[in-house]
């Protein structure tokens, strides 16, 4: 139903066009004059407008300007009882959708008023389309080139082209790659470029939740199903409806919940923890790892056949360490997006210090990269980043353990040893956390705190 504005000042003739109006049916508004329809529109606007040329005061053809000036998409009709070529000449030219002789049949008048209405919303969502590609290009354009994914490196110019591709698709997409490379924002940016950009993105951490907890967590549950399950509690599936539902960590997931997640991609269908009715889902899954996952095949701790479900679209993101040439990028961006995040002017970097973060394997990736630059930016007292801001850097030569040149704050070198001993461990294990931490001596809950402080995770 659109809002039609009619302006007569004939009455008779105002309250029959409107009568004929609101049978179609349109909600309408009428006005005697351009004075009373513009102050009828000011909080509502029209969608179409019927107007008489010749009005008391302002003419309808001064109505008509004054209207698209407003919303350059309304529709205007403009009705006369004084046809010249001349008048409808200058209508058209002020934008007028048609131009009508009195009398005019009311058939025809309703015909062109819906024609118009038509005309406004495919204009309209012409508009919105183009403000929506507006918006995707910017966020995409985010994605790969001014967040974690920043590169012009041959692996990166590879994964730009492949993440196009299977942005096209529907198929289920692997993520494999080490911690902090980025793998939730190329998922991310696969979803924006795909046809559920529209679509809700969920995420879920499969390696932070215990085993009942993400099967909930994933299917969601029904009332009474467990101890403290006072309501239903719809899953991560059901959020993601119609867009895609990203499964970080997958390798972490045990084997009852590995069952399910096979019948959700095989049959696209569920039941939550709990209940007997079956749920139907439309959602994409888009599932990472930072483990070698054959090999956790191989050993049986992950199912064979879900892997394949998986693994129809496999994209690996290749370690900081193989794309050194990005690192001047990225260090550039996250210079910039740092110091403006925290209100100071951006920073030059002397290049002895941009050649020290360029020497480095960054064994925590980009992550590590931009936690070690912000803790830089924040201890920095002068005017530009140098290598003295950088005194907690790991520096590693031959695989012997080394502390940081010169005298540094005890705290400095301390963080030093720990995400040195933390990034080993990691390495030792094969990503596997629970076998790092007891390499490490630690609780798994202990490991994953200290990852998180120093961007492993």
């Amino acid at each position: 139903m659109a809002r039609i504005l009619v302006v007569e000042d004939n009455a008779p003739l105002r309250e029959a066009i409107a009568a004929v109006i609101r049978a179609v049916p349109h909600e309408v508004v009428a006005a005697e004059s351009a004075e009373a329809a513009l102050s009828a529109c000011a909080t509502a606007p029209p969608d179409v407008v019927v107007t008489d040329l010749r009005l008391p005061g302002r003419d309808g053809l001064a109505l008509l300007r004054d209207m698209k000036g407003r919303d350059p998409l309304v529709e205007v009709l403009v009705l006369t009882a004084y046809g010249t070529v001349e008048a409808a000449v200058d209508a058209m030219r002020a934008g007028a959708f048609d131009f009508l002789t009195k009398p005019v049949r009311m058939d025809q008048l309703a015909a062109k008023v819906e024609a118009a209405w038509r005309t406004r919303e495919d204009r309209l969502s012409l508009r919105r389309e183009r403000e929506r590609r507006e918006y995707l290009e910017e966020e995409i354009g985010e994605a790969f080139n001014a967040g974690q994914i920043v590169g012009r490196s041959r692996p990166m110019r590879e994964l730009y082209a492949t993440l196009e591709k299977v942005a096209r698709s529907d198929s289920s997409v692997l993520i494999t790659g080490e911690s902090g490379t980025g793998k939730e924002l190329v998922a991310r940016a696969v979803h924006l470029q795909s046809r559920r950009r529209d679509g809700p993105f969920v995420r879920v951490n499969c390696g932070a939740l215990p085993e009942g907890v993400l099967e909930s967590e994933l299917f969601g549950h029904e009332r009474g199903a467990f101890t403290g399950a006072l309501r239903q509690r719809r899953g991560r599936f059901e959020l993601a409806e119609g867009g895609t539902l990203f499964l970080d960590e997958i390798a972490d997931i045990g084997a009852a919940v590995q069952v399910r997640l096979l019948q959700v991609l095989q049959e696209r269908e569920f039941e939550r923890v709990g209940g007997e009715a079956t749920v139907h889902v439309d959602v994409r899954v888009i599932a990472a790892t930072n483990r070698v996952i054959r090999d956790e095949v191989a050993a049986g701790r992950f199912r064979e056949d879900l892997f394949y479900r998986l693994y129809v679209i496999p994209i690996h993101l290749p370690p900081l360490r193989e794309r050194k040439e990005d690192i001047p990028l990225l260090v550039d961006h996250f210079v910039q997006r740092l110091c403006t995040g925290m209100g100071r002017p951006p920073l030059p970097v002397e290049d002895a210090a941009l050649r020290l973060l360029s020497l480095y394997d960054w064994p925590g990736n980009v992550r590590e990269l931009e936690n070690a630059l912000e803790r830089a930016i924040v201890l920095c007292e002068g005017d530009r980043l140098s290598e003295r801001d950088l005194p907690f850097l790991e520096r590693t030569r031959a695989g012997k353990l080394e502390l940081p040149a010169g005298v540094v704050p005890l705290e400095d070198a301390l963080d030093h040893l720990e995400r040195t001993l933390l990034a080993r461990a990691l390495e030792a294990s094969g990503g596997v956390k629970a076998e790092a931490a007891r390499r490490l001596g630690i609780k798994p809950s202990a490991l994953y705190y200290k990852l998180e402080k120093h961007g492993l995770l």
